[in-house]
This record gives structure tokens, sequence and C-alpha cells, in this order.
């Protein structure tokens, strides 16, 4: 945590010395308006690393409380810096006119139009916050996808598999949120309900009551899970442990056969997070051990929380990747920095033959906003290319 807490402390400190620059000195505010704007801007970003700190060592109440006004804030100053990276555009442009002569280079104007540039970026930011809770925080939509593979057999056509991916389980997300979402995926009837990682930012300890209501999931041929990075940080092998007594099958570089019992079946395959391997143990992917000694003929859909595992999954012959990891990037433009890490970031993607479907998540991490990546319930309808 040291490390990580020393990088952040220094992003969130130029970044918040930047919006006081251009939101409050640059506006040129009275001396006392001055004075508290800064004073304001050092306390909130402190918040940030101390309210870090504090939600994972406070009981759940107040770490809850801590997170909420923490993670609020992140998300806000994320946005109000893209805004105002955005609002350089204007500057430049201004000063570009002014150079030119086709503008009065009039101190009173240029005071003027950076106070309406700071007022329009404020209002711009709060009013992107408000919708981005508003959609984190509401219900959680279904989205349909469907889904044609080579090799899926004929006799299960139509074949309903709900992906829920990134759940984040934790300070601002719990029980009654996380039993509306287990309302809406039984109400699909489905026939096989897959996690795809980050279900719990937090240990069994603190967070069994919170994910109880996983147990009341109902689907023909059950609940499968596989880890993701966030469950190395709250202790994989515990709830690696724990799970199966919610119901849920832990798939750890293995397969099972999915059929109707009739002879029509696929495979479906689950391996460890990407960066698994560092957490020691017998941790880390392994598809080729997941897909050892298969039937050739056989269809497999695969569970794996990060994108980037696509690579290898289509040269060993996976049919259809099922992923999470990116949020779709969470709060627009994040989407593009997703990007310089993952190969996709939403949707449906193909590789040749082999297909890879991202979930944009179900819940959220860190800010509870959403901005041009909605939540989702992935209904995924499988069926003979």
């Amino acid at each position: 945590m040291v490390p990580f807490l020393l990088v952040i402390v220094s992003i969130v400190a130029g970044v918040h010395y930047y919006l006081y620059a251009r939101l409050v000195k640059a506006a040129a505010l009275s001396p006392s308006l001055a004075r508290a704007g800064a004073i304001a801007f050092v306390v909130l970003a402190l918040l940030i690393p101390i309210g870090m700190v504090l939600s994972r060592t406070l009981p759940r109440p107040a770490s809850t409380a801590i997170s909420v006004v923490t993670f609020s804030w992140f998300g806000v100053v994320i946005l109000l810096f893209f805004l105002t990276l955005g609002s350089e555009v204007l500057r430049l442009g201004w000063g570009a006119l002014s150079l030119g002569g086709l503008l009065p280079d009039d101190p009173e104007r240029r005071l003027f139009f950076q106070r309406v540039l700071a007022g329009g970026v404020a209002i711009s930011g709060a009013a992107l916050a408000g919708y981005g809770v508003a959609v984190a925080r509401g219900k959680v939509g279904v989205k349909k996808v469907g889904v044609a593979l080579k090799k899926f057999p004929k006799e299960l056509d139509g074949f309903k598999l709900v992906q829920i991916s990134d759940v984040h389980i934790g300070p601002t997300i719990g029980r009654s949120w996380l039993e509306d979402v287990v309302a809406s995926i039984n109400a699909l009837e489905p026939d096989l309900v897959a996690i795809t990682g980050d279900l719990v930012d937090g240990s069994v300890e603190d967070l069994r009551d919170q994910v109880s209501p996983l147990k009341d999931i109902k689907a023909k041929h059950g609940v499968f899970f596989v880890t993701g990075n966030h469950e190395y940080y709250a202790g994989a092998d515990a709830w690696i442990a724990h799970l199966p007594s919610l119901g849920i099958r832990v798939l750890r570089n293995e397969r099972v056969a999915i059929g109707d019992g009739n002879g029509a079946t696929f495979d479906l395959a689950g391996v460890d997070d990407y960066r698994a391997h560092g957490f020691g143990g017998d941790h880390g992917p392994d598809l080729h051990r997941a897909l050892e000694d298969r039937d050739l003929e056989r269809e497999v859909v695969l569970l794996a929380h990060q994108p980037k595992q696509a690579i290898q999954a289509a040269k060993l012959g996976v049919g259809l990747q099922l992923s999470g990891h990116t949020h779709g990037g969470q709060i627009f433009p994040w989407n593009f920095f997703v990007k310089l890490d993952q190969p996709f970031i939403a949707g449906l993607d193909r590789l040749g033959e082999f297909q890879i479907y991202t979930s944009c998540g179900t819940g959220y991490w860190g800010p509870p906003m959403r901005v041009g990546a909605p939540p989702e319930i992935s209904l995924i309808e499988l069926r003979r290319a």
C-alpha cells in the first residue's frame, strides 16, 4: 500500500494544484475567497489518500460514510480535470485571437473570460457528477447480446447465459443493492450464470452478510465464478473457500461440460486472473491446463476476468470469452486510457472466428459514478452459427 499511496498522493497533489490554478487563481477572486479556495483544495487533496486508508481500517458503517465522501470527491476531480483540460483549447483560441489583433487585449475582458470558463467547468462538473451517481446507483439494466458459435450444439439454441462482472461489493455497495441485482437475474430465468471476477472489495469476515444474496440466484446449470484482481487484494483463498457455500462453483484453470443430458453439450472453462501469479501459491492463469484433453469438436466458452487473456484463448480454439475488468472506462474519457492496457474495452469483438464479450461491469470501483459506461447485467443468448 505504501508505494501505491505515494503515487496517489503525488498525482492527487498535482491535479488539485492544477484545478486550483485554473478555477480559483486564474479567476482572480477576492483575497478572502482565494484563500478559502486554496484551503479547500488542500483539505480535499488530503481527503483522498487519508480516506482510502480509513475506509480499509474502520468498521463498515464508518468506512461506508468515509468512502462515499472520499470517492465522490475523487469522481468530481476526474470530471473537473478533463473538463479543465478541454477548456485549455478555448484559452489557446482566445490567446491566438488576441495576438492576431482580432480581439482587443483588454485585461478586464480577459478576466471575465477566465471567470466564465471557471464557472462553466464547475457547473458542468457538478452536473455530470450528479448524473454519474444516478446512473451508477440506479437500477442496473439488462443488456441483451446474441452470439453465434460455429460448434455450439443446435439443440441448445437460445441458451441464456447471464454474466455479471466487477460487482465490487465493499464499502459503498452492499446487501440491499445486490438483492436487486439477484432479483433481476432470476427474472431472466437463466440457464447459467457467470461471475467474471472482481466480485468483492474486502474480506470474507467483513462482507459475509453483504454477499449472502448470491445464494438466491437460480440457474438451471448453476452459477460459476472466476477470480479477478480484486479478489487477490481481498484474500482470494478465503473467498475461493467461501463461495461454494453460496452455491457458486469456482473455476480455477479447469472446465466443466454443460448440456441437456442427451449428448448436446459445450465446455465452460475458467482461469485465474491474468496477474494472479504475483500472489504466490498455486495462483495464476493456466489455459492449457483448463483445455487439456478436450474434445476438439465441442465448443468452448471461457470465463477470464481480463480481456487481454483473449490473445492466448484465440490461439487455442476457444469460441467465446467472457470478460470484465475494464468497466468500459466507467467515467468518460477514461476508456481511452484503458485502451493502453487492454485490447478490448466493452461489447462484442472478434479475432477471426474467436469472439469476446467484455462487460462494462455491474457495480463500480472507487467513485460511485458512471459517465458514458452504464452498468449492466449481460444476457448472452448462445446459438449455433
